[in-house]
């Protein structure tokens, strides 16, 4: 049997400002507090599973048993048809530097190897979230949500975060960087992700 949530306030296993940002507008209606795993001084545990689910579990558990308090877990990426599907579950790896991720050359690699394999246009992709919500006493529940779309360039607009500027979702004119945050949420991975945990386990 699916389990519920009934509290008031919920731990977002992440770092994130964007992320944390997103899930607190997404969960606002329900009257739950989101809160960010960093205003409690965890750690980010090391995501060693090759899936989005099992980088989820790992840091949806890592939070609940850390704060004895439920905890949501966001692991999601961008995956390119072209590239058989990376970057995948290494997105934010890609933006790695000995600086601090840098999205800007990470977009840059991602569509020079387009380039280099001389990728047919529309270069499709997909942005791709798992949520898993785990409890403190081990159990756990999951969703999975995509947003189905096209990469472009150059890439355009300078909102959201990542990826943003260079994913064209279907059906739409604008990259997600240049959709204000209320039209990206209506439409994102992350956004149809929290629909359906909401479905699932908030009603």
């Amino acid at each position: 049997m699916t389990r519920k949530f009934t509290g008031d306030r919920l731990v977002i296993a992440s770092h994130n400002k964007g992320k944390l940002e997103e899930f607190s507008t997404l969960l606002a209606p329900l009257g739950v507090t989101c809160i960010s795993a960093g205003e409690f001084g965890l750690g980010e545990p090391a995501e060693t599973e090759t899936s989005f689910v099992g980088n989820g579990r790992i840091k949806a558990h890592f939070a609940a048993k850390a704060t004895g308090l439920p905890a949501l877990a966001d692991d999601s990426g961008l995956t390119v048809d072209a590239l058989d599907g990376a970057p995948g579950v290494y997105t934010a790896d890609w933006a790695e530097t000995p600086n601090g991720r840098d999205f800007g050359m990470a977009m840059e690699k991602t569509w020079a190897l387009l380039e280099e394999k001389q990728a047919p246009l529309p270069r499709l992709a997909q942005f791709r979230c798992t949520l898993v919500l785990a409890w403190p006493d081990g159990r756990d529940e999951y969703v999975e949500g995509s947003c189905p779309g096209q990469l472009i360039w150059p890439r355009r607009g300078i909102e959201g975060h990542g990826y943003d500027p260079m994913f064209q979702p279907d059906g739409h004119s604008q990259t997600f960087g240049e959709m204000s945050a209320a039209t990206k949420n209506a439409i994102s991975h992350r956004a149809r992700a929290v629909a359906a945990m909401m479905e699932k386990c908030f009603t």
